[in-house]
């Protein structure tokens, strides 16, 4: 019996379905949202003084990568013109954020 509810709790996660939540969450009002980024920089403040540094990396590489997205999605940018300036700044966004991560779990010690 509990390999039948193991396999249909596995079933949420398939690809479709995992999309199919992303695209109800509106991330883009939540980014916007002075409250949860309020608490978000709490829990990050509270997470590098308890030098909870998983849970900080992960907290920042979130928020980070949401911001990123959100940032270059309202600039419309597309993948056909490769030297696109907002292109570049996700991709070294992305590169920086990858880089933080990597200090905080792996150099840092």
């Amino acid at each position: 019996m509990q390999t039948d509810s193991l396999i249909d709790f596995l079933k949420n996660f398939k690809t479709e379905e995992v999309l199919a939540f992303l695209r109800t969450l509106n991330i883009e009002s939540l980014i916007h949202n002075p409250w949860f980024l309020g608490g978000t920089a709490a829990l990050a403040l509270v997470s590098l003084i308890m030098r909870w540094r998983i849970l900080l990396a992960t907290i920042l590489s979130v928020t980070g990568f949401v911001g990123l997205l959100n940032y270059t999605m309202e600039q419309n940018t597309s993948l056909e013109n490769i030297s696109s300036p907002t292109l570049m700044v996700f991709v070294g966004g992305g590169v920086l954020i990858i880089f933080v991560v990597m200090y905080l779990l792996f150099i840092r010690e």
